[in-house]
């Protein structure tokens, strides 16, 4: 407990607000859906953040370098998991991606973002001398596509693409080379039209919709056209709290997980938007200088593995709600209703703030 001084009480205090800004959106964004089926989602989001405050503290307070030095084990049983969850996994929406834990659903695939960065961090920090060798860039990428694929499979397709920009990202900041990653772009875009033929027909359908929602207004364009007018008309304050009426009048689908920022848009207005935007802004900015100011190796790619799961899921959370980006389903973090994502920004959160705590052991 001597290392609670040590904590960026500036980082946890955004995480705070944001989190406790979020469980204000979600009771909004919930409202008629708790009337008609008497679940109460507020109630729920409350417990997971305080389950994820005590994940974030006790890593913190967490030695990191043990948890990378485990990375390979733990990366075994991530893995192990979504084998389990592609043959044996609970069934929503034509979708394995879940197992039943009590009265609560666990989504292994969001522990594997986790997983993902210590491993990373392990492989690049030890290799460190031999980053000018393809094995430094290849070795990397092979390890995080087990995972990924498996994800694939699922289908969730929004959760394997963050390991896309995760990975090549850490290879870059670890010292890859520029040849090395624009070899590994190339051979990203020449592979990406292949990837069609494996999609869905509902994530096929999310593609057109996104160039063209007048394509299907009333299927797969439905939910973005509804999500541009809540965020168009929220203007420049909102309609205030629980006086949205794209979301009170049930038009927007999903408004408490994949479109809650809409929300956010639509009550708050461009001011509650940049207020969510400059809380992400401090919090990424203290993540920054954590890893700026971090001396041991596998401590500062960790951090930097973290800001970059973050980026990803906010900056593609956001651009999907305006219609910028095609639909993936992935949650806004720290906003979004969800279990299992909000205890995985909470340890990614927790094991930064242990890489801060430790500066002075290393």
């Amino acid at each position: 407990m001597k290392n609670l001084k040590y904590l960026d009480w500036i980082l946890l205090a955004a995480v705070l607000v944001l989190a406790g800004l979020g469980a204000t959106v979600i009771y909004s964004a919930s409202y008629q859906l708790r009337l008609l089926s008497g679940v109460h989602y507020l109630q729920r989001q409350l417990v997971w953040i305080v389950l994820g405050l005590l994940v974030f503290l006790v890593l913190a307070l967490s030695d990191y370098r043990k948890l990378v030095a485990g990375a390979y084990f733990l990366t075994a049983v991530t893995t192990f998991l979504l084998v389990v969850i592609v043959l044996l996994g609970e069934t929503r929406f034509g979708a394995r991606r879940w197992i039943q834990v009590g009265g609560f659903t666990v989504q292994p695939s969001e522990f594997a973002k986790i997983t993902l960065i210590l491993m990373l961090a392990r492989y690049l920090a030890g290799r460190f001398d031999r980053r000018d060798r393809w094995s430094y860039v290849l070795v990397p990428c092979l390890l995080a596509a087990v995972p990924a694929v498996l994800i694939l499979k699922q289908p969730d397709l929004g959760t394997a693409i963050i390991f896309l920009p995760v990975t090549i990202g850490m290879i870059f900041a670890a010292g890859g080379k520029g040849k090395q990653i624009l070899a590994l772009v190339l051979i990203v875009l020449i592979l990406l039209p292949g990837f069609w033929f494996f999609l869905r027909e509902y994530q096929k359908s999310r593609l057109m919709v996104f160039l063209d929602p007048g394509l299907d207004p009333s299927g797969a364009g439905y939910t973005i056209i509804q999500s541009k007018i809540a965020i168009g008309s929220g203007g420049l304050w909102g309609k205030g709290w629980l006086g949205g009426t794209q979301n009170m009048l049930s038009f927007l689908p999903e408004r408490q997980t994949d479109f809650v920022f809409s929300v956010v848009a639509e009550e708050w207005g461009f001011a509650g938007c940049l207020l969510v935007i400059l809380l992400y802004g401090v919090i990424f900015l203290r993540l920054f200088t954590i890893g700026w100011r971090c001396r041991e190796m596998s401590g500062k790619f960790l951090v930097v593995g973290g800001i970059l799961v973050l980026a990803a899921h906010a900056g593609i959370n956001i651009g999907m709600a305006a219609g910028l980006l095609p639909a993936t389903g992935l949650p806004l973090p720290l906003i979004s209703y969800g279990g299992s994502v909000t205890v995985t920004v909470m340890a990614i959160l927790g094991l930064c703030q242990s890489v801060y705590v430790h500066r002075y052991y290393i």
